[in-house]
């Protein structure tokens, strides 16, 4: 089974509003709600893709019955521990002349509920993957991420972690199966601008140097890298495409890589997956279904196993 931990969902509330005007009312004219968090996108993308996981978190009050209703209606199985306090966060996106983003707080999560995911996280068992995905809230320890890997390290439970800088670094004692940075997060993490794909390969290396399995490095319309445990690179660009919206394009080519990988065992026929699934997500105003992955691998003649 994979697992996937989102600490604080959101609904992402999709506004447009033409010709946004500061102090005055305004009205849409389009919006959709959607559930949001980096760990609850890759939920929904492998369960498009036909491949069963569980999402965790933290949810509460109705705002958090409805984001795991949705969750349900998409296909995926939830396990959430609710708090007696709090709303689970709206953000809002607003689209007009220019895009703009506000982000609700979220709740307050005690040391019980985070003992509560704990006691969830030690039924997982060897060949499970866990997926650690996006930023922590201030009312969590800095080093939540470490701690899980630390209680699970001697469970063969395979981790992904998709997180930035500290982190990802912090955890990579730990041998996370798979990590997921950007270009532009792996030059952070090291200080250094990387400028071609000689340097990226280098710095990826290095991950690996302090502990990382595979490392599959997203850049954007430069398509992807992926080195792997075995020493081998693999480098894939983008099907062509108009980019409607970036957002949740790496969640997918997590999903994407993983729903390859277990169909085939191959880790160069998960990064092509991968690649073509956060590529369908990126030409849509939302995550990719299945046929929009199938057309894709359709165009390039690739088949794997969906």
């Amino acid at each position: 089974m994979i697992y996937t931990v989102t600490f604080n969902p959101s609904l992402d509330y999709v506004i447009q509003v033409d010709d946004l005007t500061l102090g005055k009312v305004n009205r849409t004219t389009k919006e959709v709600i959607f559930p949001g968090g980096k760990g609850v996108n890759v939920s929904v993308i492998l369960s498009n893709l036909g491949i069963k996981s569980k999402a965790l978190g933290f949810i509460a009050g109705f705002t958090g019955k409805q984001l795991e209703k949705m969750l349900t209606d998409f296909g995926c199985y939830t396990d959430f521990i609710e708090l007696q306090e709090g709303l689970t966060r709206i953000n809002v996106k607003m689209k007009s002349d220019e895009e703009s983003e506000i982000n609700g707080q979220g709740p307050d999560i005690s040391d019980a509920a985070i003992a509560e995911l704990f006691e969830k996280l030690d039924c997982l068992k060897n060949g499970d993957i866990l997926v650690l995905a996006g930023s922590i809230p201030n009312t969590l320890p800095e080093d939540i991420y470490e701690s899980i890997m630390e209680r699970l390290q001697t469970k063969g439970v395979r981790i992904v972690v998709d997180a930035t800088k500290d982190l990802l670094l912090n955890v990579l004692k730990y041998h996370p199966f798979l990590i997921k940075p950007n270009n532009h997060e792996l030059g952070e993490m090291f200080g250094v601008t990387l400028k071609t794909d000689e340097d990226i390969i280098t710095y990826a290396k290095k991950l690996q140097e302090k502990g990382a399995r595979n490392v599959l490095i997203s850049m954007a319309g430069d398509g992807a890298i992926l080195i792997t445990e075995d020493g081998e690179i693999h480098k894939g660009l983008p099907p062509k495409g108009e980019v409607v919206n970036s957002v949740g394009a790496g969640d997918s080519m997590v999903a994407g890589f993983l729903t390859g990988y277990l169909n085939t065992g191959d880790y160069e026929k998960a990064f092509k997956l991968g690649i073509a699934t956060g590529s369908a997500t990126a030409f849509l105003a939302w995550l990719a279904e299945k046929e929009d992955v199938v057309k894709l691998l359709d165009e390039a003649k690739e088949n794997f196993g969906l």
